[in-house]
C-alpha cells in the first residue's frame, strides 16, 4: 500500500465518529504546534476546506456544458502543456 494510502488506526477510529470528536482531535494537534507555525497551518487548513467544497455533480456537468456549448474550450494539446506523463 502507497504512503498516501495508509490510515492511522487513531484516523480510522474517527472515521464513523461524529464531527466533534474530529474536532477535538484536530484541535489537539493544532495545540501541539509551534506557534511561529500557526499561521501557516491556518492556511493550509482554509487551502484544504476550500478544495473540499465541490459543487454539486449536476450544477458542474450543466456549467462544463454551457461553456462546451459557447465555444469555452481549449484544445487537448493545450491541456496536456506543461504535464509530464512518462
Amino acid at each position: 500500500m502507497r504512503h498516501a494510502e495508509r490510515k492511522d488506526s487513531s484516523e480510522v477510529s474517527l472515521v464513523a465518529a461524529e464531527p466533534k470528536r474530529y474536532e477535538r482531535a484536530i484541535a489537539q494537534e493544532v495545540s501541539k504546534t509551534p506557534p511561529e507555525y500557526l499561521p501557516a497551518l491556518l492556511r493550509l487548513v482554509r487551502v484544504f476546506r476550500e478544495t473540499m467544497e465541490l459543487k454539486p455533480a449536476g450544477d458542474s456537468f450543466e456549467e462544463g456544458w454551457r461553456e462546451a456549448d459557447s465555444g469555452d474550450t481549449l484544445p487537448v494539446s493545450q491541456l496536456w502543456e506543461g504535464i509530464d506523463c512518462r
